[in-house]
């Protein structure tokens, strides 16, 4: 029998298996990627008796590899928050799928194993920009301001990282990273005692210092749209830049479009914060689009199509 844990490799995810597996400890193939390769189901060969848990992935852009590998006999536990479509019914398929806006897959896991790795639930839930709903989870802490905020940091720098074209442009490979976070049960002792945070640390600070230097291309009172050249840092800083700005002006939707080397963009879209709805309608329009409802981006994004996303953008929110 082999264990497949397959997760994204933005903070959610990590943060989601990080819960999961201090509370069931064992040894496993790990498959993940940046965080927008999201259709990681088509690489695990399971066979019958295999065991399968899958992180904050949308079933929707997986369904015919999970149909696949529930065929092959294995066991599949399904932990997510993204649009999933119809859901399969299966006696060997476990489904822990809720899309309500603010609630990610850290607090679903959180839920599944009763709470007991809360700090970790915090840190994902920050990194997906539900910012109320973790400093509610985190009451039950009692931490002092000080460390909330380092666990905001953490959540922050670890959903940086999962941002990129490729592997090539993140700081630490997701799978890596994981591995780094695994021994510690208290993600502010992980703060303390790994060099990973402050690598990512440097970096975010770094790149978002180019970021807020870029002048958006449309601004108004509820819409605002940047745009971000062809370079790594770009890549690296989208979905956090997305987030920096939703949370500055809530009353205002986001769209972050950065061009890609070979021609076309990546596109982050942030439905305003006071109205977290309407970003995965507007994505799943164009190919290679989904997400959910506060938070969505499309994969690429043609340059002919640019006017038309505009529109479709400003018609949305």
């Amino acid at each position: 029998m082999t264990c497949f844990d397959v997760f994204n490799g933005d903070a959610d995810g990590l943060c989601a298996l990080q819960q999961l597996r201090l509370a069931e400890p064992l040894d496993s193939t790990l498959v993940t990627g940046v965080k927008r390769d999201i259709a990681l189901l088509e690489r695990v060969p399971a066979s019958a008796g295999d065991q399968v848990s899958v992180l904050d992935i949308a079933l929707d852009k997986n369904r015919a590899a999970l149909v696949r590998v529930l065929a092959a006999g294995a066991q599949v536990r399904y932990f997510d928050h993204h649009y999933p479509g119809e859901i399969p019914s299966h006696p060997r398929f476990a489904c822990h799928i809720e899309t309500s806006p603010d609630k990610g897959t850290s607090l679903l896991v959180d839920e599944f194993v009763g709470g007991r790795f809360r700090a970790w639930a915090v840190v994902g839930t920050f990194g997906d920009n539900f910012d109320a709903a973790a400093r509610r989870a985190a009451v039950v802490l009692g931490l002092a301001a000080p460390a909330l905020e380092r666990l905001r940091d953490l959540g922050i720098c670890l959903n940086y990282n999962g941002y990129g074209a490729s592997v090539a442009d993140l700081h630490c490979a997701p799978d890596e990273l994981y591995r780094r976070l695994r021994p510690y049960a208290d993600p502010l002792v992980f703060m303390r005692e790994d060099s990973t945070f402050q690598v990512l640390s440097d970096g975010y600070a770094h790149d978002m210092a180019q970021a807020r230097a870029t002048v958006p291309a449309l601004a108004a009172e509820r819409h605002c749209l940047h745009l971000l050249p062809a370079e790594p840092w770009a890549r690296r800083v989208g979905g956090v830049f997305a987030n920096a700005l939703a949370q500055q002006a809530p009353g205002c939707a986001h769209a972050l479009l950065t061009q890609l080397p070979g021609g076309g963009f990546v596109v982050s879209v942030r439905a305003p914060l006071n109205r977290p709805e309407g970003a995965d309608h507007l994505c799943r329009q164009f190919a290679n689009g989904g997400g959910r409802k506060a938070a969505a981006g499309i994969n690429h994004l043609p340059d002919a199509d640019y006017d038309r996303f505009a529109a479709a953008f400003l018609a949305a929110f």
